[in-house]
């Protein structure tokens, strides 16, 4: 199987902080993976680095056998790579549809998903199109963030935390969109502290500690693995 992602023995630091250690793992094309783990074991952390977003970097991130680790963030994102951060980034000022409209293409082949797409998809953005991006409700600033990394053309999806303190009827519609966009090719990768919410979604989990890789199973291992989960995790 092709690898849209190959994270080889990654070492990430923020100013003198050491977070990740040697941290390796693999996301086949058409893929849905998800980072599991407790707070500060270094999931965002793992997103970041792969962005360039982190500060010193060591080791080898492959973006469809693309090496990524010298690149800065814009030729990351070129390599057809769609970030959702946990904090969203909608612009104020700018409309629902307009935030929508921000990001330019980063692929010469995929143009994206059009806008009559997205609001198919998200029929919440299609109604407040011209509501202000902060006056849209906390679910509808998640939908819009990650409708807008759809705008672009990547097809290699990290989501950080997206279902994080939303009602349940905004992350069952997050759910329906994931299962949507695996149906469509996409590979995802997602940083999730809702197991509930993850786990009929991935393919593979990876459990994250102390930045490293501690625990990887596949979805069909999910029951026999529990016990070992409960105890990483506290679920």
């Amino acid at each position: 199987m092709e690898k849209a992602l190959e994270v080889a023995n990654l070492h990430a630091w923020y100013g003198e902080s050491h977070i990740l250690h040697d941290l390796s793992f693999s996301v086949d094309k058409g893929e849905v993976v998800t980072l599991l783990g407790r707070n500060g074991a270094g999931r965002t952390t793992t997103l970041r680095a792969i962005m360039g977003l982190t500060g010193a970097r060591r080791g080898s991130i492959r973006i469809n056998g693309v090496e990524a680790i010298q690149l800065p963030t814009y030729r990351v994102a070129h390599l057809g790579v769609g970030y959702c951060p946990e904090e969203r980034g909608i612009f104020s000022s700018l409309s629902a549809e307009e935030n929508l409209m921000l990001p330019p293409s980063v692929s010469k082949t995929d143009r994206g998903m059009s806008i009559e797409e997205i609001y198919d998809m998200f029929p919440n953005l299609a109604e407040r199109r011209n509501s202000q991006g902060t006056r849209l409700s906390g679910g509808e600033q998640q939908m819009l963030a990650v409708a807008r990394i759809l705008r672009t053309g990547a097809r290699l999806l990290l989501l950080d935390e997206i279902s994080e303190g939303l009602a349940p009827v905004i992350v069952q519609a997050l759910a329906r969109m994931i299962t949507t966009l695996k149906a469509k090719g996409y590979t995802i990768v997602m940083v999730e502290q809702n197991f509930r919410f993850a786990a009929p979604l991935a393919d593979r989990f990876y459990v994250v500690e102390h930045g490293q890789i501690v625990e990887t199973f596949a979805a069909s291992e999910l029951n026999a693995k529990m016990p070992v989960l409960n105890e990483l995790l506290g679920v």
